[in-house]
C-alpha cells in the first residue's frame, strides 16, 4: 500500500541522497590522496587502505552483531570516515594503532550516539584525538615527503613546519631565523613538507574544495569564517611582533586547518543548521586554534578546535535559528 505523507509547506524536491553527498567528498579528497602517494609513497596507500577497510568493517560488525540493524557501509560514511582518518595521521603509523583508531573512530565517535546523523562529534576526529594521547610519540613521528623512495616501516622522520617553529620560538629564536629551516610559501602550497596526509598539498585540497562547492555538497561559510579569523587573528600578533609570530599565509598553509576548515568543519551532522551559526562556530573554531597554537602546549590545535565547538552546536542550533517560513513580522522588526 502507498503512503501519502503530509507536511507543511514549503515543499521542496532535492534529488541529493546521504550516498551521493559522502561520495562527493570522497572524490574531493582524491586529488590530496594521490599529492599524498606522490609524496610519502606506499606509506600512503597502506595507512589509507588500513583506515578505510578497518572502518568499514567495524562498522558492519557493530550493526550486524551488538545493534542487530541492517548493515548500512553502502552509504558510503564509513568510507568517509576512514579516509578522513588516514589523512589525520603519519604514513608511518603501525598498522594496529590504525585499526585502534579505526575502532574508536566508528564504535565510540559514531555507533555508540546511535550511528550516522546522531553523533555530536567527528568520528574521524575522535579517532584522531585518542590516538594523540594514547599513542604520542608514534603519532608525532612525522615521516619527510620522499615520494615512492619513502619506506613504509622505517620511513625518515623530522619535524613538521609547526614543529619547527614551536621548538625554534619556545627556545627564543627569532621568526627570520626558524623560516630558513622551513619550506618557502610555495612549496609549503604544493605540500612539499612534512606531517600527516591532510597537511600537505593545500592546492590539491583547494580543488576539492571548489569541486563540493559546485556540486552545492557545502557552503563556503564554514570555512571562510575559519580562515578569516585565523588570518586576522594571527595577522595582528605578527604585525606587533614579527619576530615572535609566523605570519597568517604560513598559519594557513600549515598544519591541518584546510583539511580542517573544508572537510571536516563542514560535516553536517556536527555542525550549525543557520548561517549565523555557521559564523559564530567557523569563528569559534578560528580563535581556539589560534590560541592552541600561539599560547598551547601543542603545535597544532584544528583537531581541539573543532571537537570544542561539535560540543556547543546544540546550543548555537537552540538559539541562532533561521526564520521560520510564514512567520509573521512584528512592527519594527
Amino acid at each position: 500500500m502507498n503512503k501519502l505523507f503530509i507536511s507543511p509547506s514549503p515543499h521542496v524536491y532535492e534529488d541529493t541522497s546521504v550516498k551521493r553527498l559522502m561520495f562527493d567528498v570522497v572524490i574531493a579528497l582524491l586529488p590530496a590522496l594521490a599529492f599524498s602517494i606522490y609524496f610519502f609513497g606506499m606509506g600512503a596507500i597502506i595507512v589509507t587502505l588500513t583506515a578505510v577497510i578497518s572502518c568499514v568493517a567495524f562498522e558492519w560488525l557493530i550493526q550486524k552483531f551488538i545493534l542487530k540493524q541492517e548493515p548500512s557501509i553502502s552509504d558510503g560514511s564509513a568510507i568517509l570516515t576512514g579516509l578522513l582518518l588516514a589523512f589525520n595521521i603519519p604514513t608511518n603509523l603501525p598498522i594496529w594503532i590504525i585499526i585502534i583508531g579505526s575502532l574508536v573512530a566508528i564504535g565510540i565517535g559514531k555507533m555508540s550516539f546511535g550511528g550516522l546523523g546522531n553523533n555530536p562529534f567527528n568520528p574521524a576526529l575522535v579517532g584522531r584525538v585518542f590516538m594523540l594521547i594514547s599513542f604520542p610519540v608514534q603519532m608525532t613521528s612525522w615521516p619527510v615527503p620522499t615520494g615512492f623512495s619513502n619506506r613504509y616501516t622505517d620511513a625518515v622522520t623530522g619535524a613538521t613546519p609547526l614543529g619547527v617553529m614551536k621548538e625554534g620560538l619556545s627556545a627564543g629564536k627569532p621568526v627570520s631565523e626558524l623560516m630558513s629551516n622551513i619550506p618557502s610559501h610555495m612549496e609549503l602550497f604544493y605540500g612539499h613538507m612534512g606531517g600527516s596526509m591532510g597537511e600537505i598539498a593545500a592546492l590539491a585540497l583547494l580543488i576539492g574544495f571548489a569541486y563540493m562547492l559546485f556540486r552545492k555538497v557545502i557552503k563556503c561559510h564554514i570555512p571562510v569564517a575559519i580562515f578569516t579569523t585565523i588570518i586576522a587573528f594571527t595577522g595582528i600578533l605578527w604585525l606587533i611582533n614579527p619576530e615572535s609570530n609566523a605570519d597568517p599565509l604560513f598559519h594557513l598553509l600549515t598544519g591541518g586547518v584546510m583539511l580542517g576548515a573544508i572537510y571536516m568543519a563542514t560535516d553536517y551532522v556536527t555542525s550549525p543548521m543557520s548561517v549565523k551559526g555557521m559564523w559564530i562556530y567557523g569563528i569559534g573554531i578560528g580563535v581556539i586554534t589560534v590560541a592552541i597554537r600561539v599560547f598551547g602546549a601543542y603545535p597544532e590545535g584544528i583537531s581541539f578546535a573543532i571537537l570544542i565547538m561539535n560540543a556547543f552546536v546544540p546550543l548555537i542550533n537552540m538559539y541562532v535559528k533561521p526564520k521560520r517560513f510564514g512567520e509573521e513580522v512584528k512592527d519594527g522588526q
